[in-house]
């Protein structure tokens, strides 16, 4: 069932949103990267390109309904050089609240129409996002508990460098 012209305008600013998360990782991996922290980059750079698997899920959901997907203008994602790693990852949690809060507004939006097709993938969203928010926020605990120890922080670039890498054309479940 095709979706309102209304309700595929906010798809299509929530696909922008996604590819526009995947940019802000991908400017805080370079600034991990400033910092010597090839781990803490990798595991930001691998979150950059889930943030496109992301995007390509609205983007199919869009098409399969018979609906225009389309990218909007995308700005600079606003991160400052020379962040510390915990305010990188506090701005990591601040772009995934955005995303959370942008998906239960889609999901609100969806409802009101009655547009039932939609609910398993905003489900599916909703569920993700918890996780990353999750993450992100037990990241911070640990950054918190480091503190200044350069030894517990080399620790937790080695834990995060090892994540699994996966393409942005991977179907995640």
């Amino acid at each position: 069932m095709k979706m309102s012209h209304d309700l595929e305008k906010k798809f299509q600013d929530q696909i922008t949103l996604e590819f526009a998360a995947s940019i802000t990782y991908r400017q805080l991996a370079i600034e991990a990267d400033e910092q010597d922290l090839p781990g803490i980059a990798a595991w930001l750079r691998h979150q950059a390109d889930e943030e496109i698997v992301h995007a390509n899920k609205f983007i199919q959901h869009v098409s399969d309904r018979g609906n225009h997907a389309a990218i909007g203008t995308i700005t600079e994602p606003g991160v400052a050089p020379g962040l510390t790693v915990l305010e990188i990852f506090e701005a990591a949690l601040a772009h995934e609240e955005k995303v959370s809060e942008a998906i239960r507004e889609l999901y609100r939006s969806a409802d009101k129409e009655g547009d039932y097709d939609s609910r398993p993938l905003l489900n599916w969203f909703v569920d993700e996002q918890i996780e990353e928010e999750a993450t992100a926020s037990e990241i911070i605990g640990r950054l918190k508990l480091i503190g200044d120890d350069g030894s517990g922080l080399l620790r937790l670039d080695s834990e995060l460098g090892a994540r699994p890498t996966q393409s942005t054309e991977a179907a995640e479940d």
